[in-house]
């Protein structure tokens, strides 16, 4: 369901890091990436940005990693 393992590895991130940039441990990052605990959508938002993709790629529902025009 999600990409953010495959994300933070081509963007040579560690679990704690991405953990740290969501403000949460490393054990509950490791649980959104094994899908056994669903991420907020807050963080899916600063993940989107940290990545410069979508909200929509991140959780598979576009193979368009380009993300939209952001609201300012």
């Amino acid at each position: 369901m999600y990409r953010l393992k495959d994300l933070r590895e081509d963007n040579d991130y560690t679990q704690e890091e991405i953990a740290k940039l969501l403000n949460c441990k490393q054990n509950t990052y490791q649980q959104y990436e094994s899908e056994k605990r669903q991420i907020p959508i807050e963080s899916l938002k600063k993940l989107a940005i940290l990545y410069k993709t979508s909200v929509d790629y991140i959780i598979k529902l576009t193979d368009e990693i380009k993300p939209y025009p952001r609201i300012k």
